[in-house]
């Protein structure tokens, strides 16, 4: 006798209350295992894999892609004990798979269990062994979906979640598209992706692909829409009517970018902050930095980044200035000096800015620290970082110079105190033993809030920060 279990939108953790359905795992009518990923939803600071706790058949989905949840929303309904290998046709594919949870049901992104292979239940076979199993009345309706057939939904032509890898137009294999911010622009406005040629790397497809592509689709569709000109005669007065303005557009604060929006107008409002900066000669750092490289060889493991060897100057100066290091209990109205560095760095996306968190990373030298980096910086890319990954930071390294600018006053990461960010390193006249000649200028700024300590604090760090880049052999005393 099968049993109908409903699966809701587990609490993700970290304090979120919603998520958005970015993408569906499975189709109603699929076999599902304990613990497999059955959506991937979007939430304000990681894209996730959600998994199920249940085995069994998906009887219903609920929400569709593109729409936000609440946590403790309904998911999806699955039929346990629904694919017993002794009914007719039973192959016993799943004959092993225990009918009740997994008891792992999150916090937030996954039990880490591997995905198990699907299949599809013929619905008559279904309808034999869950015939007396009904969603119950309280649950909200679903999405029509032909759940109550349990008959596999066809993947449409203009589907482009980049599941299908059927030829279309001569092409075959997967959609060359990384970016979830693409996907689902293309799915608003009913673009086949597997239509389009990307002009990225490899035929990436990227958002400008997909904005033209929207163009393109809207002066089509307003051509085929114009109604013909009937004839008029000579004598009629011609009458001219002024083109519609076109509407704005409007894009909804929410996922990573309502997140990044809230976090910094609290930080506005809250933290009374200010910013000091200086300009260094870091030719010697960028020297240092090459002695360490060729010293690696070709086959000594990974390059030491500039990023890296500011991170650990970073730690070095938090060492000798701890007020920096810390945060306000506004309710308490203490400041918490912080026991270790996780030092945020911000990283840009297509899906927006997000600050990715080295743990511990007083305790790591800048090789360690440089490969942590790389390893968050790939997560980012591709959206995978987790919740965890992108909290809990206690100092903030902002790299702007990547932008080709000098200088900035940063916004402090709240609920954090300081924040150092860092401007282009490019050739400039600059006095060096008495005389002008060309070197290597960065300009430093240190935005801090002003609660925690006075100018002479955030100066002293500034200037050791300097000192450091302007002559490494600074920063050896201290290793």
């Amino acid at each position: 006798m099968a049993q109908v279990l409903e699966f809701k939108l587990p609490d993700l953790g970290e304090g979120l209350t919603e998520a958005e359905i970015v993408r569906w795992l499975v189709e109603v009518g699929d076999v599902v295992a304990i613990d497999q990923p059955v959506v991937e939803v979007e939430t304000a600071k990681a894209m996730v894999e959600v998994p199920c706790p249940y085995g069994g058949v998906v009887t219903a989905r609920f929400g569709e892609e593109g729409s936000e949840l609440p946590v403790g929303a309904p998911l999806l309904t699955v039929a346990v004990g629904a694919t017993d290998a002794s009914s007719p046709g039973g192959d016993g594919a799943a004959a092993d798979e225990p009918s009740g949870g997994s008891g792992n049901v999150l916090v937030g992104y996954g039990t880490g269990a591997p995905a198990a292979r699907r299949r599809r239940i013929r619905p008559e076979r279904v309808g034999a062994n869950t015939a007396p199993a009904t969603v119950p009345a309280s649950a909200p309706v679903p999405v029509p979906v032909a759940a109550s057939t349990l008959a596999p939904a066809p993947v449409p032509v203009g589907d482009v979640s980049g599941r299908a890898n059927g030829r279309v137009d001569g092409r075959q294999g997967p959609v060359a598209v990384v970016s979830p911010l693409v996907r689902r622009l293309a799915r608003q406005h009913d673009i086949d992706l597997r239509r389009l040629t990307g002009s990225g790397p490899d035929g990436l497809i990227l958002r400008a692909d997909v904005d033209s592509a929207i163009r393109h689709a809207g002066e089509a569709t307003e051509a085929e829409t114009r109604p013909a000109a009937e004839p008029v005669a000579a004598e009629a007065p011609t009458v001219h009517v002024g083109a519609a303005a076109p509407a704005a557009e409007r894009i909804p604060l929410r996922g990573v970018r309502g997140a990044v929006a809230d976090k910094l107008s609290r930080s506005r409002s809250e933290i009374p902050d200010a910013t000091c900066w200086v300009d260094a000669d870091a030719t010697e750092l960028m020297a240092a930095r090459a002695a360490m490289n060729a010293a690696s060889g070709p086959s000594g493991g990974p390059k030491v980044s500039v990023l890296a060897l500011l991170a650990r100057i970073c730690t070095a100066a938090l060492a000798r200035y701890p007020e920096l290091n810390s945060t306000v209990d506004t309710a308490a109205r203490e400041i918490v000096r912080l026991p270790g560095v996780h030092l945020g760095f911000a990283a840009q996306t297509e899906r927006g800015l997000v600050v990715p968190v080295v743990r511990d990373a007083h305790t790591r030298n800048a090789e360690s620290i440089g490969a942590e980096i790389a390893r968050l910086t790939e997560l980012a890319r591709t959206g995978k970082l987790s919740p965890a990954q992108l909290t809990g930071g206690t100092f903030t390294l902002n790299n702007y110079g990547v932008f080709g600018v000098d200088g900035s006053t940063p916004i402090i990461n709240h609920p954090e105190a300081a924040m150092l960010g860092v401007g282009r390193i490019m050739p400039k006249p600059w006095v060096h033993n008495g005389e002008l000649a060309v070197r290597q200028v960065v300009q430093l700024s240190l935005t801090f809030d002003h609660r925690v300590c006075d100018g002479g604090t955030a100066g002293g760090f500034l200037r050791y920060v300097a000192d450091c880049v302007e002559q490494p052999a600074v920063l050896l005393r201290t290793l």
